[in-house]
């Protein structure tokens, strides 16, 4: 068995999920890479099916810097990597992947210029002379360099590539942006810089972005979304909830699929107003239903039998919701409001009612 002679100087952040195949290299790999200073490698898992942090636990078992911290209902990257980083005394802790695209030999260079002093995070950067976007297709890639120019505008800090997920960082450092940090989505570094109290003194050293070796990849068409949300948390985070935003803007479009079907059916194909009416309705609460289930409850969503029990108590959260527009709004028509004005009360306060009340019934914390 190896031991831990000293306190962990580094403690590397692993944010898993199916990565049962992977967490055994990296190890070995950390190991290697870094045979003369201390270190501990925390694995933070989302429960993964195919039992990673079974897997990470039977590795603790032999190599005490290996730890595990298994997460039940709950979901995303940068919330893991915040839960790992608390987890540590560490002063030094390094976020990188499970997967082995990131280069675990850098770690050494990253730890070494930030015992230097004069900066408070490294950045593992693809897009600094010598690094490399590895086998990304161009899609990816104009994606990455899309996000990266918005991301600018929203730090000011001059760092080629904000939306690297391969970082180390001085513990002091992170402890001054975890007030203010969203958790929001999968770039942790991004987050880290935006909620800064004072500008972060930053390093780039360059990497090659390695290829997938096993499992499947966790970037999918909707971390773009995500990190949307990201921005607009720390844009309006302050005034307005990143989650109600997402479920107003939802709700605006579910107002057009409503005009859409009852257009179609009462113009097109000569329903009675009623039945038009009744079916819009049905249809823009179940269009409103499945996307806040795939946007903005994207780390509660729910499957099988809870997706359908999730619709049964949407449609009611809703159906009140729409008792409340009414009577708001006749209520100040009968006060002599414009109305107009009467009207957007009413549909304030159903999105309000709705959004609240689908939070504790429909996508309750688990």
């Amino acid at each position: 068995m190896t031991e831990q002679l000293h306190p962990a100087r580094l403690a590397i952040i692993v944010p898993t999920f199916n990565e049962a195949q992977n967490v055994g290299r990296l190890v070995a790999l950390v190991r290697e890479a870094l045979p003369d200073i201390a270190w501990e490698l925390v694995f933070v898992d989302d429960n993964s099916p195919d039992g990673t942090a079974d897997h990470a636990r039977n590795l603790a078992q032999a190599d005490p810097r290996v730890r595990v911290v298994h997460r039940f209902g709950r979901r995303g990257l940068s919330s893991a990597c915040v839960e790992g980083i608390l987890a540590t005394s560490a002063p030094f802790v390094a976020i990188m992947d499970g997967d082995l695209q990131h280069d675990e030999a850098l770690l050494r260079a990253m730890l070494e210029r930030l015992e230097t002093g004069n900066v408070d995070l490294v950045v593992g950067s693809r897009y600094v002379a010598g690094g490399g976007m590895g086998e990304w297709s161009h899609r990816r890639q104009k994606m990455s360099r899309f996000a990266t120019r918005l991301a600018f505008r929203l730090t000011k800090t001059p760092l080629a590539d904000p939306m690297s997920g391969f970082l180390m960082m001085r513990r002091d450092a992170f402890m001054r942006s975890l007030p203010h940090l969203s958790t929001v989505g999968f770039k942790i570094l991004l987050d880290i810089l935006a909620s800064a109290p004072v500008p972060l003194r930053v390093a780039e050293i360059p990497y090659h972005f390695r290829a997938r070796q096993n499992g499947e990849s966790k970037i999918d068409s909707l971390v773009l979304w995500e990190y949307l949300q990201l921005l607009m948390d720390k844009t309006f985070g302050q005034l307005v909830p990143v989650r109600f935003l997402s479920f107003a803007l939802v709700g605006g479009f579910g107002v057009g699929v409503h005009f859409l079907v009852l257009t179609l059916l009462f113009k097109g194909l000569e329903q009675s107003f009623s039945v038009a009416q009744a079916v819009a309705t049905l249809v823009a609460i179940t269009s409103n239903f499945l996307l806040n289930n795939i946007f903005t409850y994207r780390d509660q969503r729910l499957e099988g039998m809870a997706l359908v029990r999730g619709w049964i108590s949407f449609n009611l959260v809703c159906a009140f919701g729409a008792a409340a527009n009414i009577g708001v709004a006749d209520w100040l028509f009968a006060q002599r409001s414009y109305w107009a004005l009467s009207a957007l009360a009413g549909i304030a306060v159903s999105v309000v009612w709705n959004y609240a009340m689908s939070a504790v019934f429909t996508w309750k914390k688990r």
